[in-house]
Formats: structure tokens, sequence, C-alpha cells
């Protein structure tokens, strides 16, 4: 019995993986914190902070950095599934910093070149043979201070966006519950190879029920986010993505 847990939210048929409400929460909410001091001294000092998230190949977690849009914020995604171009990455954000004095950047580390390389790419490699990443936001900001002289600050959010229980979504913790009680049941009643889901009901109010799913139809299959959920330009996000 497999219990879908990951944060990445990439796991495919389960409508979100427990651990994912609670990191959407914890980066939209550091994100906008941390905008809001940006904002604070961007007339004399600092105008660009940037934050790196998880991600390697679904950008479910950027997309949450990208809420503070609603609350006042200039703030430029850079997603797994959109290709990096420098040149139109700091066009955009001189054209935010321009209007509103400063910008936010939440940046996923997967975000990667047209050839595939990653931003953060070391040079070398997990037990898994993966590249190793690390450091895409250093690397982003300073772009920005090569191109546009712009001052910064950035933060790499790590093991504190999965591990912040104090700022966890109710509803995550129902789920992460109720699957790992299906899970227990589902074994319990002999079931092999299935991973325990869940089904989205309703959407206003959020109504959701478990179900379960073949091991078949999950392992490597990656859910990356759907092109309608990123805006025309592939540095924001849609309505429909909200």
């Amino acid at each position: 019995i497999h219990v879908p847990k990951t944060v990445d939210n990439d796991l495919p048929i389960t409508d979100n993986c427990p651990g994912f409400g609670s990191v959407a929460k914890y980066i939209a909410v550091s994100t906008l914190e941390a905008s809001f001091d940006v904002r604070s001294m961007a007339a004399t000092s600092t105008k660009i902070f940037v934050i790196e998230v998880m991600g390697r190949h679904a950008g479910w977690i950027a997309a949450a950095g990208a809420l503070v849009e609603d609350y006042g914020i200039p703030v430029i995604t850079l997603f797994p599934e959109i290709e990096f171009n420098r040149e139109k990455f700091t066009a955009a954000v001189d054209a935010k910093v321009k209007e509103h004095g400063f910008c936010s950047i939440v940046v996923s580390e997967g975000a990667h070149y047209p050839d595939g390389t990653f931003l953060a790419e070391q040079g070398t490699r997990d037990s898994f043979g993966h590249a190793q990443l690390g450091g895409a936001a250093p690397i982003v900001a300073n772009m920005l201070k090569e191109d546009l002289g712009l001052k910064f600050h950035w933060a790499v959010a790590d093991y504190l966006q999965r591990a912040a229980r104090h700022l966890s979504s109710e509803s995550d913790v129902e789920q992460a519950y109720a699957l790992g009680v299906a899970a227990v049941e589902k074994a319990l009643e002999g079931k092999n190879s299935i991973m325990p889901t869940i089904v989205r009901e309703s959407s206003s109010p959020y109504k959701w029920s478990v179900s379960e799913a073949s091991l078949s139809d999950v392992a490597n299959v990656e859910k990356m986010m759907p092109m309608d959920f990123i805006s025309e330009d592939g540095f924001g996000i849609t309505a429909k993505c909200k």
C-alpha cells in the first residue's frame, strides 16, 4: 500500500498530495511577509526578493508563491514547466520594478534552460542518479544584479517549507490522517499494490472523499502544472490555477 505524501503535489489520479496544502500555505505566507519587508525599504535600498521553493519538475509549490499578487505584490514566477530565458526574465523584472519600485521572484528549484540544464545544477548526482540541485535563488538574484544593477535579498525555504507544522493547512492535516487510516484498512482487507487517493467532490465548498488507484497507474507518472494554469507570458498563474 502506497500512501501519497509528496509535497511536490506531482502524483497522478489523487486530487492532491497530503503535505502540499501545508507547504503551499507556508510558501504563500512567507513570500507575502518577505515581500512586505522588501517593499518597506525599496525606495532607498533593496528592490528584489528571491525565494527558492521545492519542485524539480512540477511547479505547484511555486504557483502558491505567485498568489501574493492578490495582495498587491509584483511577482515573477519561474516554473519547471517553462524554459528559462534570461533576457525575457530580466526584462519582466525590470518592468515590475519600474512600475512598483520592487519585485519578488519565486523560483522553483527545477527551473531550467531550453537544453534541460537546471539553473541550480551543481554537476553532481545523488544516489538515484538525479542532478543535485542547490542555489537557484542566488543564481537568479546575481543575474538581476549583473543585468539591472539591483540590490537583492534571497532565501531558500528548503526543509522549512515541508516541516512547518505551525502553519499547517487544516484540510491537509485531515486528509493526511484519513489516507493513513485508509492505507491500514485496505492492507487489513488484503489489498495490494494500490494507493489511497483523494477525490474532489466539490470546490466551493471544498468537499472530498477517499478512493483508491492501482500503483501500475501511478508509478513513473508525474502530474505537471496544466499550461492553462500558467499565464501567457510564463511568469504567473491564471484565475483557473487559483
